[in-house]
C-alpha cells in the first residue's frame, strides 16, 4: 500500500454543496439564506456573540475577582528539599537552578519553611518565610537576601 492508494471510506465524505446554481439544485434562489433580513444580504458577518440586538451572554455575567498587575512571582523551594546538599555549601539560585529544584530561570526564589533541615547551610535567594529562616538559624546555617 502507498500514499496515492489511500483513499476515504465509503460513505465517509460527501460531495461539497453548490449552492445558487438553479432552482432544480435544492439550494438555488436564495442559496440557502432565507429571504431578506440581515444574514441574507452580501457580505453577512455577525460577531460570535451576536443575539440579534439582545445583550450578549458575555456581558450579563457578573464581573468577578481582580488581578493585580503589580504581583511579584516567585518559584518556591521547601527547605527540606535542601538537605540534598552537604554541610557547609553555599545554597545560591544558580545551584537550584542547575539542580533543577527551580526550572523557573526568569523568577526571583522564595524559601519557604515546609519539612525539616538537617545540615549546616548559607542560602542566598530573594525571599524567605519567617519559619524558613528560624530553621536554618537554627541548624547553624545563615541567611542572606539578594
Amino acid at each position: 500500500m502507498k500514499l496515492h492508494d489511500l483513499k476515504p471510506t465509503p460513505g465517509s465524505t460527501r460531495p461539497k454543496k453548490r449552492v445558487g446554481r438553479g432552482i432544480g439544485s435544492g439550494t438555488g434562489k436564495t442559496a440557502g439564506a432565507g429571504h431578506k433580513g440581515q444574514r441574507a444580504r452580501s457580505g453577512a458577518k455577525l460577531g460570535i456573540a451576536f443575539e440579534g440586538g439582545q445583550t450578549p451572554y458575555f456581558k450579563r455575567l457578573r464581573k468577578v475577582g481582580f488581578k493585580n498587575p503589580h504581583r511579584k512571582e516567585f518559584a518556591i523551594v521547601n527547605i527540606d528539599a535542601l538537605n540534598r546538599y552537604d554541610d557547609g555549601t553555599t545554597v545560591t539560585p544558580e545551584l537550584l537552578i542547575k539542580d533543577r529544584l527551580v526550572t523557573e530561570k526568569n523568577l526571583d526564589i522564595k524559601i519557604l519553611g515546609k519539612g525539616t533541615l538537617e545540615k549546616n547551610l548559607v542560602v542566598k535567594a530573594h525571599k524567605f518565610t519567617a519559619s524558613a529562616e528560624e530553621k536554618i538559624k537554627a541548624v547553624g546555617g545563615n541567611v542572606e537576601v539578594i
